[in-house]
């Protein structure tokens, strides 16, 4: 009986010590600058026109981070995960928290970033996307000022990684973002609208739809590695701008890899659909060896 005590003990404290960490990082001090009269409520549900969990009405932006495993060594690397969900919501899970967990357990620290999005009127962010979305010129116009201050807090997220990155182990020159979807255009505002002290090292972006001002800005003299990947049935029917991103990076003398599925939709995320798209987070793990960042 005792050793079998003795033996469950050691499995618990095993349990626990492997156990990741977890840490939520407000971004600003107060309330967030330029939605300070914001009245509504964050919250949490399951989608079921995404299959996935949701996050909709942010309006206090934060990071949530997943440090580096004990056992495991740290790459020096961090990653900003932005994700999507058109401006409404943040497909929190298959957009953000595994991809950090699969990372973070390759030496990354990764930090989600839940950015401000537009206001949810009904009960259903998700639908109520598609519904707006019904008139896309409209949407992205309406959009603007939510994107804007969502823009400011991936700024504002890799100011924060740069700022405390002796307290996570990251060196300041391996630091990167990747973007879903909406999260693309997050990402790439922090690329192409930005201060050149406080660009990224790196940036991915996946089955990204940058809003159509960004896709006529020069890319910046810093040069900043891309993985571009996407699906070329995307229900949204983004791929095009995947297209031209890459376009735009190989015009200017920059390194860029883009993997383009036939199959996959929009919003695969880290799901698992039994095609080839599902090995996409192994194609970026070897670009980012490729680049130095997993070394």
């Amino acid at each position: 009986m005792k050793n079998k005590i003795i033996v469950l003990s050691v499995f618990l404290t095993l349990l626990v010590s492997g156990v990741k960490a977890q840490e939520t990082i407000k971004l600003y001090e107060g309330k967030a600058p330029g939605s300070e009269d914001w009245t509504q409520k964050e919250a949490q549900m399951y989608s079921d026109l995404f299959k996935t969990e949701v996050v909709y009405n942010v309006t206090d932006p934060s990071l949530l981070v997943y440090q580096v495993p004990k056992g495991v060594k740290n790459t020096g690397t961090a990653i900003v995960i932005a994700p999507g969900g058109g401006f409404q919501s943040l497909s929190i899970n298959r957009e953000g928290k595994e991809l950090a967990e699969i990372l973070s357990k390759k030496g990354i620290t990764a930090f989600v970033l839940k950015y401000r999005l537009n206001k949810t009127e009904t009960n259903d962010p998700a639908r109520e996307m598609m519904d707006k979305l019904k008139d896309r010129a409209a949407f992205e116009k309406n959009s603007l000022a939510t994107i804007q201050l969502a823009a400011k807090d991936g700024k504002n997220a890799l100011n924060y990684v740069r700022n405390n990155a002796s307290k996570f182990g990251i060196d300041v020159k391996k630091v990167g973002i990747i973007g879903f979807s909406a999260g693309s255009t997050v990402a790439m505002e922090t690329v192409l609208d930005n201060k050149t002290e406080q660009l990224p090292d790196f940036v991915a972006n996946i089955y990204g739809g940058p809003r159509p001002e960004l896709l006529s800005v020069p890319a910046p003299e810093k040069k900043i590695p891309m993985f571009v990947c996407a699906a070329s049935d995307d229900q949204l029917k983004l791929a095009p701008r995947s297209i031209q991103m890459y376009t735009k990076w190989l015009d200017a003398g920059q390194s860029v890899e883009l993997h383009m599925y036939s199959k996959g939709g929009h919003g695969f995320g880290t799901g698992k659909q039994n095609l080839p798209v599902d090995s996409w987070e192994l194609r970026f793990e070897e670009w980012l060896k490729l680049q130095g960042f997993l070394n």
